[in-house]
């Protein structure tokens, strides 16, 4: 993580976007009631109601959260791979949960475009992912047979440094709160999605799953760090203890639509875009950038992350994490002047090297998910001209440019 920043509660946002598909269980909504299924992973636990209540659904597609439909840059997709591990039926029950942040909304385009017309979702004010209480009801009520669980609190540097204890306490209960509801409704399949700031700031690169808990952590973001290694252990503990198939997949630093562009609590690469376009705007010659430019940063656009998510839901079982990234890094430097090349090529770089670098490098070794078959389709300079792109296109409909937005 790298960057200026306060943390933001990637749950699902505002609920602004007009969605069509099976939303969260409320009070006053039409419900009817249905049979729940077993899945044959996880046996619920003792005294758990086999039935189950969950809203009609009321179609299926996409149409932006807040900002429109986002043209994916990445070809036409489908369902692409082989032979399955997991069949996932197109009208099966799944539950994105955060999906309105960065990586959630992400994830709900590419199950749409794959055909699933019955994705669950739940808005902040539907449902408080940190209430154990809110969320084994609202599991009760709707039954997801898979869940994408990509929801937390996040930010930069600025945000881990000063907001230690909400980093660490909401990121610990959300996924406690949806890992314990899964195994007690028996959810047949969950993906649990964490980070690589999880592994040591001296770890050999490129970083290995196996270098997870061998060394000292980022001091700028251990909260947040060991709020994730505890998320692989939760999972895996599940998984050991009851059967149930929880995996969990540690992407790298991640970028694209729906991401926070808000200078205090944003990533590096969002934070880039809007500090060139403000300067731009304002005909500023200069930008300014945290540190020395000289650490090395992975990038990932988050629809590939989406395909990789969908790609290890079907294809991946086992009690080890997987990393996800490119395995491609590149310094915060040369990131500034791709940025500048896209957005205001006129500016100067100014480093400020009184503020912190963070970890002086982060590359994830992704062989073991290029071997079972998955590779990232979306190049850099692309990714960030599309991004670029979609965040000027919410100036005159959103929020983006006072600080709405979730980051990853």
């Amino acid at each position: 993580m790298h960057g200026p920043g306060s943390g933001l509660l990637d749950q699902a946002g505002d609920g602004g976007g007009q969605r069509q598909r099976v939303d969260a269980h409320t009070p006053d909504g039409e419900r009817r009631r249905v049979t729940g299924r077993r899945g044959p992973h996880c046996a619920p636990r003792s005294g758990s109601p086999a039935g189950s209540e969950r809203i009609v659904p009321r179609g299926s597609g996409r149409t932006g959260v807040g900002s429109g439909v986002y043209p994916d840059p990445r070809p036409s997709l489908g369902r692409r791979w082989g032979p399955v591990q997991t069949e996932i039926g197109p009208d099966a029950r799944i539950y994105v949960a955060g999906h309105a942040g960065l990586v959630g909304s992400a994830v709900v385009r590419r199950l749409e475009r794959a055909g699933f017309t019955n994705i669950l979702t739940a808005t902040r004010a539907q449902l408080d992912l940190r209430d154990q209480s809110e969320v084994s009801h609202w599991f009760k009520a709707n039954r997801p047979e898979y869940v994408f669980l990509v929801a937390g609190t996040v930010g930069g540097i600025l945000a881990n440094s000063t907001r230690p204890a909400e980093f660490i306490y909401d990121n610990l209960m959300i996924h406690g709160t949806v890992v314990y509801a899964a195994h007690e409704y028996a959810t047949k399949k969950l993906l649990y999605l964490g980070s690589s700031c999880i592994y040591p700031r001296q770890a050999t690169q490129p970083i290995t799953e196996d270098q997870l808990l061998t060394g000292p952590l980022e001091p700028t973001n251990e909260w947040y760090a060991i709020a994730k290694i505890a998320g692989i252990k939760l999972c895996q503990a599940y998984r050991r203890q009851y059967g149930c198939d929880f995996v969990s997949a540690m992407p790298t630093n991640l970028y694209g639509p729906d991401d926070n562009f808000d200078l205090d609590s944003s990533h590096v690469l969002p934070a880039l875009i809007r500090k060139f376009h403000d300067a731009k705007l304002t005909g500023t010659p200069e930008v300014e950038i945290w540190g020395t430019g000289s650490p090395k940063r992975e990038f990932l656009h988050v629809d590939d992350l989406a395909d990789a998510c969908l790609f290890l839901m079907e294809h991946y079982s086992a009690d080890e994490h997987i990393n996800v990234g490119t395995g491609v890094d590149l310094p915060i430097r040369e990131l500034a002047e791709r940025i500048r090349a896209v957005v205001y090529p006129e500016a100067e770089l100014r480093f400020d090297t009184s503020k912190p670098d963070g970890t002086p490098r982060k590359l994830l070794d992704v062989r073991r998910l290029h071997d079972l078959g998955w590779s990232p389709s979306i190049d850099l300079d692309t990714g960030i001209r599309t991004t670029y792109e979609w965040f000027v296109a919410q100036q005159a409909t959103t929020a983006v440019l006072r600080g709405y937005g979730t980051g990853a």
